[in-house]
């Protein structure tokens, strides 16, 4: 989708997959900051050790305790940048049918009411999760529900930062554990993000997540949006469906993550529906 987007810009830039061990992570580091190379994605396992390794930590990236944009400034400086939670935020504004924007990978939302008063509820406790109850505090939620086998450490002051980034109110945070069935969801809850990779090929079973939802007690305002990109609905998904909620899978975020990374480096924002038709279009391994 980088790619295209250059293509689309007239830009003769490259974008390639560069296999890297934890061994080699300091010098592919030391090769952007060298200026040999203009920008990075950073992909698991790591995502958090690149932290110490950048002269410069954006606030998001700090709170959520991962990167995965590596930008090189003017004067030579490595800055980490987590473009996960404004992804996750916009994909969750457009689903609630707000207007909302970036920019300089910051979020910017033009309707402060967006979340505001409302709850969210995220599934999973992993670093996607962690970008949600980021993004969460930045929309404005009043309580973040984070539903997972383990309790995401620092989750609560990965909400505050959110909310923080925004000049909202700090949220109230409750874990709750997975197993059996789940109790009835609140009555002002706004937003289900599924966070874990279950549903993903090669994961756990998709029904993992659906079942950890009330469905029959979700208002009917609430949206569902499911971080595993996948070409039909997932387990999840379909339970949305069912429920007759707006719902969305993790396309438009590998997009919009994407595209934030983009404008980072080039100071331009990409052509979204060039970079989405590209994502989407199958291609020959």
């Amino acid at each position: 989708m980088h790619e295209a987007a250059f293509r689309a810009l007239g830009l003769d830039h490259t974008y390639e997959k560069i296999e890297t061990t934890a061994a080699e992570l300091p010098a592919r580091v030391a090769a952007l900051r060298a200026g040999e190379l203009d920008g990075l994605n950073v992909t698991v396992p790591h995502k958090s050790a690149v932290l110490s390794l950048a002269d410069e930590i954006a606030p998001a990236a700090a709170a959520i305790g991962a990167a995965n944009t590596l930008l090189r400034t003017a004067d030579g400086r490595v800055v980490a940048h987590n473009t996960d939670a404004p992804a996750i935020a916009e994909e969750l504004a457009r689903l609630r049918g707000f207007d909302f924007g970036t920019a300089g990978g910051a979020l910017s939302i033009r309707d402060p009411r967006t979340f505001a008063g409302t709850s969210v509820l995220v599934i999973g406790s992993g670093g996607a999760a962690r970008a949600a109850v980021f993004a969460a505090g930045a929309l404005g939620a009043a309580h973040v529900v984070v539903r997972a086998r383990t309790e995401p450490i620092g989750a609560a002051d990965v909400l505050a930062a959110g909310a923080a980034s925004t000049d909202h109110a700090r949220p109230v945070l409750v874990f709750e554990p997975l197993g059996g069935a789940p109790h009835a969801e609140r009555s002002d809850l706004a937003a289900i993000v599924q966070c874990t990779t279950a549903g993903m090929h090669g994961g756990p079973p998709g029904e993992l997540a659906a079942g950890a939802v009330h469905w029959d007690s979700v208002p009917s305002t609430c949206v569902a949006y499911d971080v595993v990109y996948s070409t039909g609905l997932t387990p999840f998904l379909a339970a949305a469906a069912a429920r007759g909620l707006r719902h969305a899978g993790g396309l438009g975020m590998l997009v919009t993550q994407g595209a934030l990374a983009f404008t980072l480096w080039l100071g331009c924002p990409p052509p979204r529906d060039v970079m989405h038709h590209a994502a989407a279009t199958p291609h020959p391994p």
